[in-house]
C-alpha cells in the first residue's frame, strides 16, 4: 500500500477552511492560531503543487485545485471517522459477525431467547446461524469455521486432546421422553417403563452425528436390561417423529421435541427418569468479546429457554 502523501490534519485543516472561506473563523473552529493554519494550508499547497485558495483582503476563495480536492479530502475525513467508529463498535463487540452453531432441536428450546436477549443488547452485530448436530460442531469450532456452538452432551471434562482447546458450560438439562405412534398400546399410558420398549424396533439418530447423546440412549436402554433394534436412523429429531407416526418404530429423545407437532405421535414420560445436557461451547483462547457477550447473556438469561 502506497504510503499517504498528505497528512490528516492539513486535510483537515483544507477542509474547514474551505467551508469558512475565512482564516481567523477557521482557526478559531479548530481551535489553532491563525498562523499554523496558514502554516498547513501553504504545505498542503506545496504537496498539491499548486495554490488551492485566492488571498485578497478581505476574501479567500478557492482555486479550481482546490475545488477538484475538496470532495475528495471530505471523503477521505468522512470514511476515517467512520473506520474509527467502526473499528471501536467491533472492538469493543458493539458489532461485528458472530458466527453460532445450533442443534436443531435448541430451536425449540434455547436458541429463540438467547437469540432474542443477545439482539435486544447488541442489534448491531451480525448473527450467522448454523444448524448442525454436536459432533460437527465440535470439529467446526475446532477449525475456527463457527465462533459458538449450542449442543446436547458435549464431551466430558477428561476429552481427548483434540477437543481440550474446547471449553464448555451447562445451559439447562432436560429429560427423555418415549416417542410413540399415537394408535401404540403403550400411548395410553402417562408414563413408560423402559423395559416394555425391549421389543420395539428404534428410530435412532446416528451415533456419528451426536456421539454422547446417542451412547447416553443406548445406555438407558442398556440399563433397562436390552439392546434397542434400530430400525431407522434420521439426523433431525422432526425427522424422527416423522418416520414414528408412520410406524416404523419408537424413539427416545429429549422432551423439548414435544413441541413437534404431529397428529399421529405421543409423548410420554419415561422411567426410570434420566436427563441430557445442553450446553453452549467454544475455543478457549478466542479473544473475540462477541464471544464473551454471548457466554455473558447466557448467563444473564438461564431461565430464556425454558
Amino acid at each position: 500500500m502506497a504510503r499517504p502523501e498528505l497528512p490528516l490534519a492539513q486535510l483537515h485543516a483544507f477542509v474547514v477552511l474551505a467551508e469558512e472561506l475565512h482564516f481567523g473563523h477557521a482557526a478559531a473552529r479548530l481551535g489553532i492560531a491563525q498562523p499554523p493554519l496558514s502554516q498547513q494550508i501553504r504545505r498542503l499547497e506545496d504537496k498539491v503543487g499548486h495554490a488551492l485558495f485566492t488571498r485578497e483582503p478581505g476574501r479567500v476563495a478557492l482555486t479550481a485545485a482546490g475545488r477538484e480536492l475538496l470532495p475528495a479530502a471530505r471523503r477521505a475525513l468522512t470514511d476515517l471517522a467512520d473506520g474509527l467508529a467502526a473499528a471501536r463498535a467491533v472492538g469493543s463487540g458493539r458489532a461485528g459477525h458472530l458466527r453460532i452453531g445450533f442443534a436443531a432441536s435448541l430451536a425449540l428450546t434455547v436458541l429463540p431467547g438467547l437469540l432474542r436477549a443477545f439482539r435486544e443488547r447488541f442489534p448491531d452485530v451480525r448473527l450467522d446461524i448454523r444448524e448442525m448436530t454436536t459432533a460437527p460442531q465440535i470439529a467446526a469450532l475446532r477449525d475456527k469455521a463457527i465462533d459458538v456452538g449450542l449442543l446436547r452432551e458435549p464431551p466430558a471434562d477428561d476429552a481427548a486432546d483434540d477437543e481440550a482447546e474446547l471449553a464448555f458450560r451447562t445451559v439447562l438439562t432436560e429429560p427423555f421422553v418415549a416417542v410413540l405412534p399415537s394408535a401404540h398400546p403403550l400411548a395410553a399410558l402417562r408414563t413408560v417403563r423402559l423395559a416394555r420398549l425391549a421389543h420395539e424396533p428404534f428410530v435412532l439418530l446416528p451415533r456419528e452425528a451426536g456421539p454422547r447423546l446417542h451412547d447416553q440412549i443406548t445406555g438407558l436402554c442398556a440399563a433397562a436390561g436390552f439392546t434397542p433394534w434400530v430400525a431407522q436412523r434420521a439426523v433431525e429429531w422432526q425427522t424422527v417423529c416423522a418416520l414414528v407416526e408412520t410406524g416404523l418404530g419408537v424413539s427416545l429423545a429429549p422432551a423439548s421435541i414435544r413441541r413437534i407437532r404431529l397428529k399421529g405421535v405421543a409423548f410420554r414420560t419415561v422411567e426410570p427418569n434420566a436427563r441430557t445436557r445442553v450446553a453452549v461451547g467454544w475455543r478457549k483462547d478466542d479473544p473475540s468479546p462477541l464471544v464473551a457477550h454471548l457466554l455473558a447473556t447466557v448467563s444473564r438469561n438461564p431461565d430464556s429457554a425454558r
